[in-house]
C-alpha cells in the first residue's frame, strides 16, 4: 500500500504536507501559534498527525501516543518583554515620610505568559525583596500585579537608591527600573536678623532679613506673610533672604515660612508696631518761679 496523504493540525488548523522524492518522507512548514503555550494544558500545543493510504485506511496519532506523543508537543514562546512602572516615588523625589511605601506595577502582554512571580524584585537601599518578604504585598491588576513594598523600620535621612527587576514565563526579562529619592525628616533651619520681635518703630518701610537652609533639601523657598499678602523671596546660594515690607498703623503680623523640597518647614511668627503718632505737650509748671540762685526747681509736665 502506498502513502497517499498525509497531514497534521496544530491549534485547530490542518496543514497537507508533500512527499520528498529523494529521501521518501513528508514535509511542510507551519506557522507556530501567536501565542504562548505556557497557558494551555501541558504547556504545549498537542499535534495531531494523521495519514492516509491508497486504500483509504487513515491512521491518526497525537500528543498522547505512548510512542511519539513527546515529539508532538509543540511548545510556544512569546517574545515580549513585561513592563515595569514605578508608582511611587517619583525619580529624584524628596520625601518626609521615612517609611514611605514603595508602589510599582510589573504587567505583561495580553495572552502572555504571565508575569513570573519568583522573579520580581525590589532592591531598596541596598537591600532586596521579593514576592512573600515581610512588607511587600501584591494586587492583581489587568496582565500582572501592583506590588507595595513598606519599609519595616525608618529608614534613615539620605538618598535611596532603587531597583526593579521582573520576568515572565516564558524567560523575557522586563527592562530594568532604577530610580532614587531623598528621605528628609528634619525641617530647614531658619533664623532673622532683623526684624526683631515686639519692635516698635516710626518708619514705615521694614525689612525681614534672615537665613535658611537645609542639609538635604536646600535650597529651600521662604513665604512672608504680613497681613493678607503675601511674599516669596529669593533665597541666595548661600541660603539669606530679604523682603520688604510696608506697615499700617499699629500691631502688625508677620509670618516667615522655610518649606524644604520634601515639606518639611520651620515657622518664625513676630509682631512689629508701627506707631507714628506725635507726643502732644499740654502743661509745664516750675516751682518756684522765680528762684533763688543754685536753688532746687519743680518740674511738672503734662504729656500726651
Amino acid at each position: 500500500m502506498a502513502i497517499t496523504k498525509v497531514r497534521v493540525k496544530i491549534n485547530g488548523t490542518w496543514t497537507n504536507l508533500t512527499k520528498n522524492a529523494s529521501t521518501g518522507k513528508w514535509t511542510g512548514t507551519v506557522t507556530a501559534p501567536s501565542i504562548t503555550s505556557y497557558n494551555q494544558t501541558g504547556r504545549y500545543y498537542p499535534i495531531t498527525i494523521e495519514a492516509t493510504n491508497d486504500a483509504g485506511t487513515v491512521k491518526t496519532v497525537d500528543a498522547t501516543d505512548a510512542t511519539l506523543g513527546v515529539t508532538l508537543r509543540l511548545v510556544v514562546k512569546e517574545t515580549t518583554k513585561p513592563v515595569i512602572k514605578l508608582v511611587q516615588p517619583s525619580n529624584g523625589a524628596y520625601i518626609s515620610n521615612n517609611k514611605l511605601p514603595i508602589i510599582f506595577d510589573v504587567t505583561d502582554e495580553a495572552n502572555g505568559s504571565g508575569v513570573n512571580l519568583l522573579s520580581v524584585a525590589l532592591k531598596l537601599a541596598g537591600t532586596t525583596y521579593k514576592d512573600g518578604s515581610t512588607g511587600m504585598t501584591k494586587t492583581a491588576i489587568t496582565n500582572g500585579y501592583r506590588f507595595t513594598y513598606t519599609p519595616q523600620a525608618a529608614l534613615a535621612d539620605g538618598v535611596k537608591a532603587i531597583e526593579i527587576t521582573a520576568s515572565d514565563y516564558d524567560g523575557n526579562a522586563a527592562a530594568k527600573v532604577s530610580a532614587s529619592y531623598t528621605v528628609d525628616t528634619v525641617p530647614p533651619t531658619l533664623t532673622l536678623s532683623s526684624p526683631q520681635t515686639g519692635l516698635i518703630t516710626n518708619q514705615k518701610s521694614c525689612v525681614v532679613n534672615g537665613v535658611t537652609n537645609d542639609a538635604l533639601s536646600s535650597p529651600v523657598t521662604v513665604t512672608v506673610m504680613h497681613g493678607s499678602a503675601s511674599y516669596t523671596p529669593a533665597v541666595a546660594n548661600d541660603g539669606s533672604f530679604s523682603q520688604a515690607l510696608v506697615l499700617t498703623e499699629g500691631v502688625n503680623t508677620i509670618k516667615i515660612v522655610s518649606t524644604d523640597a520634601a515639606g518639611k518647614s520651620t515657622t518664625i511668627n513676630l509682631t512689629v508696631t508701627l506707631d507714628t503718632s506725635v507726643p502732644t505737650i499740654k502743661s509745664a509748671t516750675f516751682a518756684p518761679n522765680p528762684v533763688n540762685a543754685s536753688a532746687s526747681v519743680q518740674i511738672t509736665l503734662e504729656v500726651e
